[in-house]
This record gives C-alpha cells, structure tokens and sequence, in this order.
C-alpha cells in the first residue's frame, strides 16, 4: 500500500535493480519475458489486457510494448471474445457490446504473439472465475496534522481517506482496490484565460486486504489513500473514485508477494521477478517464465468529493513573478517565451508583471479545460 509504482515498472525494476558491482549471473531472465497487465469486470465497459516483453541487458532492460497479437477470451459456455489492439501499441480491448463479464463464470485469456517475435507463439491463462464483490459502504475522511522538522512552526495538514467494506455472506474475503483521483486548480492570476484546469491520476499502488482470519467479512478503516500538502489537490476541490474487487486466494498472494518485493527488495535479485508466479504460461514450452496476471472480477465502485480548507497546502505558482514592465511597448516573444500574469489598465499607470514559465500562465501546462462530466459544482 506505501509503493508507489505501476506494475510495468514493478517489473523493470526487478530486471535492472543492481548493487554496486555489475555482476550478471547466468539466469533465464537474460531471455525475453512476456508481461501480461488485464482485466476483466461484469460492467459494460471496454476492458484491456496490455501485453509487452522485458529482457534485462547488463544494467539496463528493454520494455517494448507486443504488437501484432492475436488475443481472445473464452467462457466456459464456449464463447469466444476477440479483443482488438488499440490505438496505444501492446493494449488490446475488448468491445463493451460483444463482451461483459458475468459473476458465476470462468474465463481464460488466449495470446497468440507474432511470429517475428523471439517469444513462443501461444499462451493462455488459467480458466478464472469471476467473483461476486459487495458494495463499498462507506468512503470518509479525517485531516491529520503533519509536524514540521523546524522547531516552533505549526503543524501542517494532511488528508487520509479510509473505506468500509462488509460482505454479509461471508463469500469474498479476499479484496483489492484501486482509484483514480481528480482534482481541480487555479492559476492565481487574473490575466490568463485558461485559469481553471483539472488533473485525473490512476491509482498506482497496491491496495489489498483480506480477513480470511476474521470472525466477519468487514473490513473497517482501511486507509486507503494519504494526500499529502506537499500538492496542491485539496487546495481548490478533490474528488477520488474508488473500485473494489473480489480476488481468490492464488490472486491475492500474487499481489502480496509483488508488494512485499517492492518494499524489500535492496540487493540483486533478493527475489526475482520470475518467483513471483502469475497465472498464465506457455503452451509450448510450460517452463518458460510470464510475468503478470489476468484477473477476473465484479467490480464496485463509490464516488467521494472533498471541499475543505487544508492549512500549509504547497502554493506551486510562488516563483511564477519574474519581473515588471512598466510601459507599453511591444514585447518580444509574447505568449512564446514571456505571459503576462497581471497588468494595470487606464487610467492607471500601464504595468505589466509577467513570467518566463508557460505553466504560470496556462494550466492547460498540467491539466485540461475540460470539465469532466462527473464533477458537481454543489459538492
């Protein structure tokens, strides 16, 4: 839950972590290893499998995406689902029409690679079934105070956002979540037209809990995510959408191992990312290692605004001034290399400040114009 990494670079990072002499041990992981990332939920939503090859070269290890594939679901009711390859190389989707997961049934991922490819041709997953997950009860908040390292300055405020789940049926036990965050900004100025933007992030931590060992399937305060004052997303309004999902056992401890290396691993190859056994393999060669998981799941999803003061939020536009101007010539490299942030209008003196940074000046620098369809201004 405190790492920080998407689960590509999880991987690349395995490869390549190194000590302080470059020792290479012979090992398989000089071959070039298929990465599977999907994920498939029981919403009418385009569902994606990203499929990409790692190879570690001496220190260095080259990520590409896999193009070219020919990859299809199948149920146990004998459907067959072709997912077609995006505009985004590697990532292949599937079509919200033809293809929505059902709680109760099995699916197996089916990769066929370009044969100009130095992988094996032909790969499939485990049949997985897909989960029933319950409802999220419950997404709160509480403000935490962030003591500074300087003696006598006041303590600062943070933000913990914790969720409650319960499954009375005593079924799912096993959860994983992950969320995507947006919040809105303003520029501090009142010159630029694109003042107000908004930023959206995804979630790129890993976040699960099970209570095998609990008298009750609840789970109560589990702290989802801590925002920080060190940015500026609780400065204007925030909002995170939250999805839960139903893991068995094996899927579960995949995520558990990968989590602990992350928050372990310090040496070359304390564990290597070949340990860590997903569930998909080659057919024609069973030995060969594939990293990843294709994972079969019911979704729930909840929506949480945040609208609050936050003391000792970072003001990320404090260095934009650089300078004033005070008369009307022409400037050169207006809007190029030199925005106005204010300026004086008549019958005041004419006055300019202005900066030599693009973001200062246009958010559209950090986020987009564009109001997402979701955000109620009343919240």
């Amino acid at each position: 839950m405190k790492s920080i990494k998407y689960i590509n670079v999880i991987l690349t990072f395995l490869i390549i972590s190194g000590c302080i002499t470059q020792f290479i041990p012979e090992t398989e992981e000089n071959q070039e290893l298929l990465v599977v990332e999907g994920l498939i939920t029981d919403k009418p939503e385009v569902c994606k499998i990203k499929l990409s090859t790692s190879m570690r070269l001496g220190k260095k290890a080259v990520v590409k995406p896999l193009k070219g594939c020919t990859v299809f679901i199948e149920d146990d009711l004998s459907g067959m689902y072709l997912l077609k390859e995006s505009q985004t190389p590697g990532v292949y989707v599937t079509d919200p029409e033809d293809f929505q997961g059902r709680v109760g049934h099995k699916y197996t991922l089916h990769i066929n690679t370009n044969s100009s490819t130095s992988t094996h041709y032909s790969y499939q997953s485990l049949p997985m079934e897909m989960k029933a997950v319950p409802p999220i009860d419950s997404l709160y908040f509480e403000r935490t105070l962030i003591a500074d390292k300087k003696p006598g300055v006041p303590a600062k405020e943070g933000c913990q956002i914790y969720l409650d789940t319960y499954d009375p049926s005593g079924n799912c036990k096993y959860y994983r979540w992950d969320y995507n965050e947006t919040w809105e900004f303003r520029l501090p100025f009142s010159v630029p037209v694109n003042n107000t933007c908004w930023i959206s992030n995804d979630a790129v931590v890993i976040n699960i809990k099970n209570t095998n060992l609990m008298s009750e399937d609840i789970i109560n305060r589990f702290p989802l995510h801590f925002i920080s004052n060190e940015t500026d997303r609780l400065k204007v309004k925030y909002s995170i959408l939250v999805n839960q999902y139903s893991l068995n056992e094996d899927e579960f401890n995949y995520w558990d191992k990968l989590e602990n290396i992350i928050e372990n691993v310090g040496t070359l190859y304390d564990v290597i990312p070949a340990s860590v056994i997903g569930n998909i393999s080659c057919i024609e060669d069973p030995s060969e290692k594939v990293l990843g998981y294709f994972s079969v799941s019911a979704k729930a999803s909840g929506r949480m605004f945040i609208k609050e003061y936050f003391s000792g939020i970072v003001n990320k536009y404090s260095t934009c001034i650089e300078d004033t101007i005070f008369n009307n010539n022409p400037i050169p490299g207006l809007n190029v290399s030199i925005w106005i942030l204010e300026q004086s209008y008549p019958p005041e003196p004419p006055l300019k400040v202005i900066t030599y940074q693009k973001g200062c000046a246009d958010c559209t620098v950090r986020g987009s114009i564009n109001k997402p369809e979701f955000w109620d201004d009343d919240k």
